[in-house]
């Protein structure tokens, strides 16, 4: 089961022996189905959900959905597959109880944008040496390719560009806990993005495994 939300931050919580857990806590839900697709008019099946009320901005098809599911129009759209058994009708509000009894989750987010940066930054390069001889090149990457063979930057070679802003999914993070009333899903360690990005939680693949 998959299910949207937002990433409020991170903590730490106790277990029951003492033992301190960082923690990210994702607010999951509520997401209201906004339509059901079926495989006799779309072709596949699949849950267009929505998270977080629009209060302007929403346009004319954003507004026949929302009109049709008995909604507000919603900031944050995706779908998600629809679950085998028990399929949520049009309007139907999901919430993170769907993650009680799971053990792990992938969460999938957009990552902290930084802009330009070189290769020391961007892909952990060594840089020049500190003396010796090294003037203004400290950060540099070096030779780039050879000069008369190939003649040309070999395609995928690691320089300077732009970093972050991706769309980047950490994979099978432990639940810590599940605060129904408050819509709250506690995962042990860090998740893609800032306090407040939005994010996509579903069920991991690999359950059990480390």
């Amino acid at each position: 089961m998959s299910l949207l939300g937002k990433k409020l931050g991170m903590t730490q919580v106790f277990t029951d022996d003492g033992r301190v857990r960082p923690v990210t806590v994702l607010e999951v839900g509520p997401c209201t189905v906004l339509q059901v697709k079926v495989e006799g008019g779309d072709g596949y099946r699949a849950l267009q959900v929505g998270f977080e009320d629009r209060k302007s901005g929403a346009n004319k098809p954003e507004l026949g959905v929302a009109k049709k599911a008995n909604t507000e129009p919603k900031r944050f759209i995706r779908e998600i597959p629809a679950p085998g058994e028990g399929e949520p009708a049009l309007g139907e509000k999901l919430t993170v109880k769907v993650f009680e009894g799971i053990g792990r989750v992938d969460v999938t987010g957009v990552a902290k944008g930084k802009g330009f940066q070189g290769v020391m930054k961007r892909y952990g390069f060594s840089g020049f040496p500190g003396s010796h001889g090294t003037e203004r090149k400290h950060r540099a990457p070096g030779s780039i390719g050879a000069s008369a063979s190939p003649s040309r930057v070999v395609k995928g070679h690691k320089m300077g560009g732009h970093m972050g802003n991706v769309r980047r999914t950490a994979k099978n993070l432990e639940v810590v806990r599940i605060d129904e009333e408050r819509n709250l899903l506690l995962v042990k360690g860090a998740v893609p993005g800032p306090s407040g990005g939005y994010v996509i939680v579903k069920e991991s693949t690999r359950q059990g495994k480390k």
